[in-house]
């Protein structure tokens, strides 16, 4: 009797283990098409207002905030004080475009801009449609203040993220004479889904990077600077490996990118407190093919093939690596650890205090200031 409720009690364990190593192996892949706010607007004055003080709120810099539930957006810049007592910090207020600011919930964006290019940034555009594997997938062109128009540069938004997210890159690609190129990729929402509707990774969506790559080579691109967020750069280094047009890249570009998803993996169980034996067959099950079923995926995903400090001695091209040392959702290690490789390839970038792809946020002119310097020396004059 008692060795029969041993085993139940072993079964039920190990049943609940993968319970819980499905679970978060989902939440992994899964794209989050909810967005909560996450901030509260306490009081509004004529230049500045009055937030509830989080992490993300007394970060120094200049920010972004959705307001109305994405139906309106502030731009906000430095930290006036800071009222730990009272748990509220006072910001500059340095433009509303859209929507009204009122007392009440909103939600922080690094984005800093919101809207297209031209409502952004005030430069002339041209929504245009790449077509992938999955479907037609949407894109800005954004044409260069100078120069030919063969000089391109395409941007990859991070995982979960919008075309917004790459909009700060633009001022600076835009006045060294470079055609900017923001495309969608698949389960991007308004976007295609992929046949799983999961993220891979990068090791599919690599694929619609390939599509804009071809998409600006037959508009007369000669050479393409590749650029990337978080997920993003995880997205380029598989195009780089994979694609028959990786010898049109010249340079790249990656901020705050994911260089070893196991190791992402790893710091996100810690951090939501999931023991290592769950956390380690999360990773596995990913991986599986017999596993394919549970965790919602149409192909296994083999992390392995993500690890580019194992995988260092593979690259073959220059790369600018901005990322900070205090990112709390992507750990700078491997960054660190592949620079450390590749020093003749990859230049490595710190920054610190700002928090995962918001160092343009900390210090937008010495971020502009460093790609700026790398694209001149690695990409040809205008």
């Amino acid at each position: 009797m008692g060795a029969a409720a041993g085993v139940a009690a072993t079964a039920a364990s190990a049943v609940g283990t993968v319970a819980a190593a499905t679970y978060f192996a989902r939440k992994v892949l899964t794209p989050d098409r909810l967005r909560p706010d996450d901030t509260e607007i306490l009081v509004i004055e004529d230049e500045s207002l009055t937030l509830g003080l989080t992490p993300a709120s007394r970060q120094p810099g200049r920010y972004g905030l959705w307001l109305d539930g994405g139906k309106g957006h502030a731009r906000l810049g430095g930290v006036v004080d800071v009222d730990e007592a009272a748990g509220r910090v006072r910001r500059v207020i340095e433009g509303v475009d859209g929507g009204e600011l009122c007392v009440g919930p909103a939600r922080w964006n690094q984005y800093y801009f919101a809207g297209d290019p031209k409502d952004a940034l005030g430069l002339p555009f041209r929504d245009v449609q790449i077509t992938s594997e999955i479907g037609e997938l949407a894109a800005w062109v954004i044409p260069p203040a100078i120069g030919a128009a063969d000089r391109w540069a395409i941007l990859v938004h991070g995982r979960g993220a919008q075309r917004e997210e790459c909009l700060r890159a633009i001022p600076v690609l835009h006045d060294l004479g470079f055609t900017a190129l923001i495309p969608s990729y698949r389960n991007d929402i308004g976007a295609p889904s992929s046949s799983d509707g999961r993220y891979s990774l990068g090791l599919s969506e690599w694929r619609d990077l390939e599509a804009a790559l071809l998409y600006a080579v037959d508009a007369g691109a000669r050479e393409v600077v590749l650029f990337g967020y978080s997920m993003g750069g995880a997205i380029i280094l598989q195009t780089l490996d994979r694609s028959w047009l990786s010898d049109r890249v010249s340079a790249v570009i990656l901020d705050a990118p994911v260089i070893d998803w196991s190791d992402v993996l790893r710091h996100h169980g810690a951090m939501n407190r999931i023991p290592g034996p769950i956390g380690r067959l999360s990773r596995s099950l990913i991986g599986r093919r017999w596993a394919r079923r549970l965790v919602g995926v149409h192909e296994p995903i083999d992390v392995a093939l993500t690890n580019w400090e194992n995988r260092a001695d593979e690259l073959t091209h220059a790369t600018l690596l901005i990322h900070s040392l205090d990112d709390e959702f992507v750990p700078v290690g491997p960054s660190i650890a592949l620079a450390a490789k590749r020093p003749d390839l990859v230049r490595f970038e710190p920054w610190r205090e700002a928090r995962h792809t918001q160092e343009w946020n900390v210090d937008p002119e010495r971020w502009d200031a460093v790609v700026r310097g790398f694209l001149t020396e690695y990409t040809r004059p205008v």
